[in-house]
């Protein structure tokens, strides 16, 4: 690879930076480097949305894409061939955008601190929306605006305009000059960029990441950079060499096969929900409860995987789903069932120089039945005290399979073995399910922490039981209708 300055589109052109540390953030650069002080840093580690800002890049068919991301956790390079769009690059005092004029007839800023975060999320929503033809409701604009805080407590005047927006013409970004910007910024080398003795690695092929993993074993892999950007701003970790998986277009594919989903290492969060939640929609409050927005546009599954936290919310969904790992080094692949992934806290059976490719997720068959949960302190964008998927395959009202994964009971997210034996062999009762509660003590001894305390993790684990049959219950089985909806989302 060749050193060459990182390149984007920002406020009208195309913006070249070769003189800053690969760990500057986004939002560094945007208050300290190009005078764009309407993005506001609250919190840096992408929890209250005041550094929202929208990126947008080219899809697989060459369209224009725009969402929401935090500023505050992005590493600069990973703009590198993207577009960077700020609240400066909305409208002005002649003509505010419909976002920024909706805010103000609807009195949505109070203190005004978070307002920038605000219009860029309530802009993202309303480019999607106008260009699906489609009007949001107000529980979907709230979930939109679910990564961005108001400390003034503001929330209903701001979704009031979130609503008052859709009311009048369409008014929509202007795509045309980004896409070309775009188009003209891909046929650029892969970034190789360095500072003070210390390179970020961007390749743009499976074999040239697998190569670089096998070469540098030591340096930092980066994905979405929405735990990695914490490392830096909370821990002051200096990560060294960097290797980025972003700009590799073939571990972001999401495709159906063989009747199992496949899904690259570096899919984003909101794109793999997307497709687990079309193949079981029982998984949909989950996704939506899984960080926020502009968490899930930046980072990946494959990255919350790989990052092996117990509290992660991914595997537990994963585990119960009977998923596969693809491990790669060099040009060796080997698969791994998820399960077996996790051997201790924050230990994997990953080999140095490895790394996670894709994820493979069988395709659930009819008489699966699924129950999903996530408990919290905070409804919206909180770490879970405890996450639990559980699924039964139920054939003539007996329990064939059962896979119950847990997330936060134990050093690992791991399957309750003992409450698994309890079902499987036995009738899908009430019973069963007091059962399978009743076993769990031998399956977790969970800790007391700041999120919750070793026994409300366990009677509130235990209760999800009832919540399984209540749910799940012969009388109250909804199908799940994988294929059609399935196929939309990985079309």
């Amino acid at each position: 690879m060749n050193t060459r300055p990182i390149r984007f589109f920002h406020r009208g052109e195309v913006v070249e930076v070769a003189d800053l540390p690969p760990t500057t953030t986004v939002l560094q650069y945007l208050r300290e480097h190009a005078a764009c002080t309407g993005t506001k840093e609250g919190c840096a580690e992408g929890d209250c949305g005041a550094c929202t800002v929208i990126q947008g890049e080219l899809d697989a068919q060459g369209r224009l894409q725009l969402r929401n991301v935090n500023a505050c956790t992005q590493f600069l390079p990973t703009l590198d061939g993207r577009a960077l769009l700020t609240v400066e690059d909305l409208g002005g005092p002649a003509q505010l955008n419909p976002a920024q004029q909706a805010l103000v007839d609807c009195h949505g800023s109070q203190c005004g601190f978070c307002t920038p975060g605000f219009v860029m999320s309530l802009t993202a929503c309303y480019e999607q929306h106008q260009t699906a033809g489609t009007t949001p409701t107000r529980q979907q604009l709230a979930d939109a605006l679910s990564g961005n805080l108001c400390r003034c407590t503001g929330y209903r005047p701001i979704l009031d305009a979130g609503e008052r927006m859709f009311d009048a013409p369409a008014r929509v970004i202007d795509r045309a000059p980004i896409a070309a910007a775009l188009q003209t910024l891909a046929a650029d080398k892969p970034l190789d960029y360095g500072h003070a003795g210390v390179r970020f690695h961007a390749p743009q092929s499976i074999q040239d990441l697998a190569t670089l993993r096998e070469t540098y074993p030591q340096a930092t892999l980066l994905a979405g950079s929405t735990d990695v950007g914490l490392w830096v701003n909370k821990q002051f970790r200096d990560l060294g060499d960097v290797i980025y998986t972003g700009r590799v277009a073939a571990l972001r594919e999401i495709r159906s096969e063989d009747g199992s989903l496949w899904m690259g290492a570096a899919a984003s969060l909101e794109d793999s929900w997307a497709a687990l939640t079309a193949a079981v929609p029982r998984l949909r409050e989950l996704w939506l409860r899984f960080a926020s927005p502009p968490v899930r546009h930046a980072g990946t599954l494959g990255g919350n995987i790989a990052n092996g936290s117990p509290i992660g919310d991914g595997a537990p969904a994963l585990i119960a789903l009977g998923a596969d790992v693809l491990l790669r080094r060099g040009a060796q692949q080997r698969w791994l069932k998820l399960q077996d992934f996790y051997l201790d806290y924050m230990k994997k059976d990953l080999q140095p120089g490895e790394l996670v490719e894709a994820l493979r997720v069988p395709l659930p068959s009819a008489d699966w039945r699924f129950s999903a949960h996530k408990i919290a302190k905070r409804h919206d964008s909180d770490i879970s005290a405890v996450c639990a998927v559980l699924a039964l395959r139920v054939e003539s009202g007996i329990v064939r399979e059962a896979r119950f994964a847990f997330g936060g009971m134990a050093a690992i997210v791991k399957r309750a073995a003992a409450a698994e034996a309890a079902v499987v062999g036995q009738p899908w009762s009430e019973a069963s399910a007091q059962a399978a509660a009743a076993a769990l003590p031998q399956d977790f001894k969970p800790m007391t922490d700041m999120r919750a305390s070793a026994g409300y993790r366990l009677k509130v684990a235990q209760n999800l039981f009832t919540k399984l049959w209540l749910e799940t219950g012969s009388a109250r089985t909804v199908p799940i209708g994988i294929w059609p909806s399935l196929q939309e989302v990985v079309a």
